[in-house]
């Protein structure tokens, strides 16, 4: 058990290595960031192209779904390395595309954002969708009984509800998102696990990795705690309903 607690709680090596740590940390948190503002984007467009209306546009719903059960079948970390591994060799894009080193952000930076958004982007747009099904038909119903067009309801009236009613799930693929920006140290980017696990071959001790996990839980407890607040909160909205709804 001492030797345990020697290898994985060894505070001075933390201490140490804190601003090394958390350096590194940061950048998992950039990572999230742009990918996690992107993907909620490229997630509600493919919800909205999975709900497109018309015969004319089952190609176009047929490749979404296509995109979306491809995306979320096959394993982030084989997406990141395709990604990395393959897009430096399409000649026919821009260098500035093969090999991105945009606001001065290397380019594993780049191929792990876009590996999360393509994946996460998958998964957002199912949680959209089931936000959207959740939306009365009426309510688009009305809104083109006034004259609007499909888009537009969608806009201005079923897409805002939709919101509404998704924002716990949504946070808990936030979450995951986060926990997954580590796996970009697989195509040699230095965040916060690449970093820890470079201390732990210095020092022949594996405290850096527990100081990373303490920082991932930092960010990732207050989440689930408000993850499990609004779903507490929706069910008392649905119960007080119900209530309504008998009386």
């Amino acid at each position: 058990m001492k030797v345990f607690f020697e290898q994985y709680f060894d505070f001075h090596i933390m201490g140490e290595h804190f601003g090394e740590v958390l350096e590194a940390f940061i950048q998992n948190l950039l990572i999230f960031l742009v990918a996690a503002i992107v993907a909620l984007i490229w997630g509600l467009v493919l919800a909205l192209l999975r709900q497109a209306p018309g015969k004319k546009l089952i190609p176009i719903r047929f490749l979404t779904i296509a995109y979306i059960d491809i995306l979320r079948a096959i394993p982030l970390l084989i997406i990141i390395l395709v990604i990395s591994g393959g897009v430096p060799f399409l000649t026919f894009l821009p260098k500035d595309i093969r090999i991105p080193e945009w606001l001065g952000k290397p380019d594993p930076f780049w191929y792990g954002v876009a590996a999360l958004v393509f994946v996460y982007g998958a998964y957002m747009a199912e949680v959209y969708r089931a936000g959207i099904e959740a939306v009365p038909k009426g309510q688009m119903e009305a809104a083109r009984s006034l004259g609007m067009s499909h888009f537009q309801a969608m806009r201005h009236i079923v897409v805002p509800q939709a919101v509404t009613k998704v924002p716990a799930p949504m946070l808990n693929e936030l979450i995951s998102l986060l926990k997954d920006t580590t796996l970009v140290s697989v195509i040699a980017f230095g965040e916060s696990v690449l970093v820890s696990r470079e201390i732990q071959a210095e020092q022949l001790n594996s405290s850096a990795l527990i100081l990373t996990a303490a920082f991932f839980l930092v960010i990732c407890l207050p989440g689930a705690r408000l993850v499990d607040y609004l779903i507490k909160r929706n069910q008392g909205k649905l119960s007080r309903g119900s209530h309504i709804e008998v009386a």
